[in-house]
């Protein structure tokens, strides 16, 4: 038996990347996984890979508040409550200071502050007493990377999203937890840094790393069940990087 058999769990931004190796994960550790997302085709194949029994698609967008609730309406209809939430969902471009607009700022903050915002509340009538909940934010909320102000700025609007929930939601023992990944080899990443010259970016990406290298999905969604387990029950309004040392040594 896996950690998290006959739980249920919500991924959000599960159809690639880091959402689609925590749905397999968490799924492998006996959860069933509802996995949801803009993209229906990439959501279809991902329920093909962790198998329909242990996950199911609901499409949608996270900053849509109508298609948050067809995704826990949903949930409530299996009528095993939620006991993992992982809000996964973001979206990340650059733009620097000068040539930041409303439009940029709009798609941003709406996906990774709006959307992580009420994918948690939203959650919060179905979670059961000493659920997990895990946010993703980034390293980049803690420095100066230029043309990523933004981004930067909504991921650390998540961190501390993270230990004002973490202390609201201890009266039911929900633990509330953040992981901030590093340079992750993603379809995402992919989108950033443009397919053209994407090797050679990543190469510089991975020098400055001192694991040398950027790193996995699957490593990220290693710390995802840990967090979602009871191997992390005493572990509250943290955030564990998963960086490979990028911003530890």
């Amino acid at each position: 038996m896996g950690q998290l058999e006959g739980k249920t769990a919500v991924v959000t931004g599960g159809g690639t990347g880091i959402g689609l190796a925590a749905a397999v994960r968490l799924a492998a550790e006996g959860a069933h996984v509802f996995i949801t997302g803009r993209r229906k085709a990439e959501l279809d194949a991902a329920v093909e890979t962790i198998g329909s029994a242990g996950a199911t698609a609901v499409s949608g967008d996270v900053s849509n508040l109508a298609d948050l609730d067809r995704l826990y309406d949903a949930v409530r209809a299996r009528g095993r409550g939620l006991d993992v939430v992982f809000a996964n969902a973001g979206t990340a471009s650059f733009a620097t200071l000068e040539q930041t607009t409303a439009e940029h700022v709009d798609q941003i903050f709406g996906v990774n502050v709006r959307g992580t915002l009420f994918t948690v509340q939203k959650a919060l009538p179905l979670l059961t007493d000493g659920a997990s909940v895990i946010l993703n934010s980034s390293v980049r909320a803690g420095d100066g990377v230029a043309a990523f102000g933004t981004y930067a700025a909504s991921k650390a609007a998540i961190r501390s999203f993270a230990r004002t929930w973490a202390n609201e939601l201890k009266g039911r023992n929900i633990r509330v937890n953040t992981i901030s990944p590093g340079t992750i080899d993603t379809p995402g990443l992919d989108g950033v840094v443009g397919t053209e010259g994407a090797s050679v970016t990543k190469s510089q990406f991975a020098a400055g790393i001192p694991l040398g290298r950027i790193g996995r999905p699957e490593e990220v969604a290693a710390v995802v069940a840990f967090l979602a387990s009871g191997q992390s029950s005493y572990i509250l309004g943290a955030n564990l990087y998963v960086d490979g040392g990028e911003k530890q040594i």
